[in-house]
């Protein structure tokens, strides 16, 4: 079973969010999501001050298999993008939830957490 950390959010197509305590989230997709996709190749990030709605097209991932549209699971105006995956992808096949994040938003509705997974929820997805 791929790793899935607790202290995450889901949604079930795939991308992970980790809530901050200063009203930020980082975004990402999960282990499972980048061992369906296969040595990933390139990326496509949402550019600085985008604003996003939750279930957003926010970024773009293509892998030797596929190319992949990434969700935005939160609302929220992007605040830092991660350019070390735009140079490297094959970062997010290795460390996805750690090195291989997406990008940062500055929440703008914190009641839309409800609408996520939680790590056990989407552990049940990814058995099926």
């Amino acid at each position: 079973m791929s790793d899935i950390p607790k202290n995450c959010k889901f949604l079930s197509s795939h991308e992970w969010v980790k809530l901050e305590d200063d009203g930020t989230a980082t975004v990402g997709i999960s282990d499972h999501a980048q061992d369906q996709l296969g040595d990933i190749v390139f990326i496509e990030l949402p550019e600085i001050g985008a604003e996003l709605n939750q279930g957003d097209e926010a970024a773009l991932v293509e892998s030797v298999k596929a190319a992949s549209e990434i969700y935005s699971p939160l609302s929220g105006k992007v605040i830092k993008v991660n350019s070390l995956i735009e140079d490297s992808p094959e970062i997010i096949n290795t460390s996805p939830y750690e090195e291989g994040w997406f990008f940062k938003i500055e929440i703008s509705d914190d009641s839309e957490t409800e609408n996520l997974l939680n790590s056990d929820q989407y552990a049940e997805i990814c058995e099926d």
